[in-house]
This record gives structure tokens, sequence and C-alpha cells, in this order.
């Protein structure tokens, strides 16, 4: 009874940990070639640093900053066959320093499927079907209900937005926030219905909706999209309500996750993160946040089990009374199509 076609997970979404050396550093171990890389220090209030393969190597954004993109010489310098290669920056790689670099693997650079809707091309971009991730380099045209090409061809769940040219927030667009609403990967804010149309309407299987708003859809502004749709067995995007217990909620996710990050939607918290390699075993505790540059913290906050996310933590950052909260999880199927179950942790 085969649940899923993705067999291996970390073949398509991997976490990788190393120690800076403050010299060029080659890491491998990744298990593919990496497509959109995610890099932050542990132990230091340093920047959380994105770099893709279609803005480029050394072209950094930064998660928990409004800012353009920089070109960082001595940043991720290359993607390479296993890994990446980084300079000396300090951000990713000064001497000594404890970092996790997650990563999610694209890699289709033509073909793109548009239809007659279609009114943004993206000018390069490289996306992934069978994984459900694409990345989408594009010119805005400030026209409201532009309709930009994903390549996914299947619904995406989640899109995260940010503008490369120009500072601008990071506008996300989830499945289960509120028509209209967007939150902010940058920010703690609650769900917006930011004035004048400052969101992403529901996407399709071929298109993202735009609006034109300056963060989203800003004419002549180059702007980069991340989008993710729900693969069985290997990804999940939803929504649960806390219950402020130790003895939490229990999110159902059909696999062990690998990654999971969570954000309260009717409160002012943080985008939380966790990952099956930094701390290894529940209860886990290392927690890094997407809007901030904070060193890992280290409460007790949930389980990551064989089939989902259990909250032991009566915080109101992931598990407040009556709070809503939407997620993004990947991890490894229970049974592939070679029908072989994975173990618990």
């Amino acid at each position: 009874m085969a649940y899923t076609t993705i067999n291996k997970s970390s073949l398509n979404m991997n976490t990788k940990l190393y120690t800076g050396t403050g010299s060029s550093n080659a890491l491998t171990g990744i298990n593919f070639q990496p497509d959109l890389t995610w890099l932050k220090k542990r132990n230091g209030t340093n920047y959380h640093v994105l770099t893709d393969a279609v803005r480029g190597a050394t072209k950094q954004i930064y998660s928990n900053d409004t800012g353009a993109e920089q070109a960082v010489a001595e940043g991720l310098k290359s993607f390479d066959s296993d890994g990446f290669t980084l300079g000396t920056n300090g951000d990713t790689n000064g001497s000594g320093g404890s970092y996790v670099g997650w990563n999610w693997k694209a890699g289709t650079t033509s073909g793109i499927t548009t239809d007659g809707n279609t009114t943004i091309t993206p000018s390069s971009y490289s996306f992934n079907q069978t994984a459900g991730f694409s990345i989408l380099k594009f010119t805005g045209n400030g026209v409201e209900g532009a309709k930009l090409a994903h390549g996914l061809g299947t619904t995406p769940a989640m899109v995260i937005i940010k503008r490369t040219s120009t500072t601008g927030d990071w506008v996300v667009y989830h499945k289960n926030l509120t028509a209209t609403k967007s939150v902010f990967l940058n920010y703690t804010d609650v769900e917006t219905a930011r004035s004048p149309n400052g969101y992403i309407y529901s996407p399709d299987t071929k298109n993202i909706t735009l609006s034109n708003h300056g963060d989203i859809n800003n004419n002549g502004v180059t702007t980069v999209a991340y989008c993710f749709a729900e693969k069985t067995g290997y990804s999940k995007f939803g929504k649960y309500k806390g219950t402020s217990s130790t003895d939490g909620a229990f999110i159902y996710l059909g696999f062990k996750p690998t990654f999971f990050m969570a954000k309260c939607i009717d409160n002012a918290e943080s985008w939380y993160i966790f990952d099956n390699k930094r701390e290894g075993y529940n209860v886990e505790n290392r927690d890094l946040y997407a809007d901030n540059n904070g060193a890992e913290g280290s409460a007790d906050w949930l389980d990551l089990v064989s089939n989902g996310v259990k909250f032991r933590y009566n915080s109101i950052g992931l598990n407040g009374s009556s709070n809503n909260y939407i997620y993004m999880a990947f991890g490894q199927s229970l049974v592939g199509s070679n029908n072989v179950p994975c173990t618990g942790r």
C-alpha cells in the first residue's frame, strides 16, 4: 500500500548543521544540489540569510529584515552537487560559530506552464513538481489581479514574496489565512488586511493572482516568490488551535517531520522554526525565529513523532489557549511507493 511517491524526503529537503571556519568552507552531505538555502547562526544574533539559485549565489536576502538584495562576495559562493560553498562572511561562516542550513531542491529551469490568463511569466525560475516547490524571479507590472505563472502543476498552499531590488516586507499567502489577509515573515503581526490590496489572492493550478501593492507587484520592481504545494507523505500546510497545556494539541501530518515552522495569526508572536537535527531527540527545544535574529532558544516546545507534532509547552508562542496558528511542515513518509515504512524518532 504505497502512501507517497517521495520515498526519501532528504532528496528534496534537508537540514545541514555545521561549524563555521572563517575561511572557504565546502559543505557536503545535503544529498542534492540545493536551489534554496536558508542559513542561520545558532549561537549568535546574526541575520537569517536566504540565497537561491535563481537569483544567484552570493545574492542574499534576510527573512528578519526588509532590506533589498545584497551581493555578498564572501557569503554563499556556489551551489554544489552535494551541498554549497561558503566564504568568510560571519553571518554564514564565522570561525567557531554553530550554524544550521535548511535546503530545498527545485531544479527545472525551462518549460514553465502558462495559460490564457497568465500576465506575468517569470524572467527566470526553477521548479520541482514532484516535491511541490518553485522559485520565481519576476518583474512586477503594477496591475491589480495580475497572474504570475508558478510552475507547480497544482495549487500552491503557501507563497512567500519579497521584492529584491528595493526594500519591502516578506508577504505570506497561506491557504488557511482569512481571505484578503496576509502575514509577514519579517514581523510578528497578526493576520492583516493591509490597505490598499496588500495581499495575494487564492492561486490556482497555473497562476498566482497578485494585488498591485508595492510589496507584491510593484511596476518595474524585481521580486522573488517561493511557492509550496502539499505532497502527501512529504509536506503539509495547515492550521491548528492551541490548548495552553503541556499535554497540548497533536497535529497529524502523515509523516515524520524533519522541518516545522508555525505562526500564531491572532496574537503578535514570532515564526517558530524547528527541525530534526539541532536537538535530535524529544522534547524538541531548539527554536529559531524567522522574524528576528535571536540566537537559538531552549524551552521544551514539542515532540516530533513518527506521524506528526505534539505540543509540550503552554506558551502563547505555539500553544496558547484557543489561539489559531498556521504551519508548514516537511518530513519523511510513513510508507512510500517502495512500501518500506519509516521508523519512529
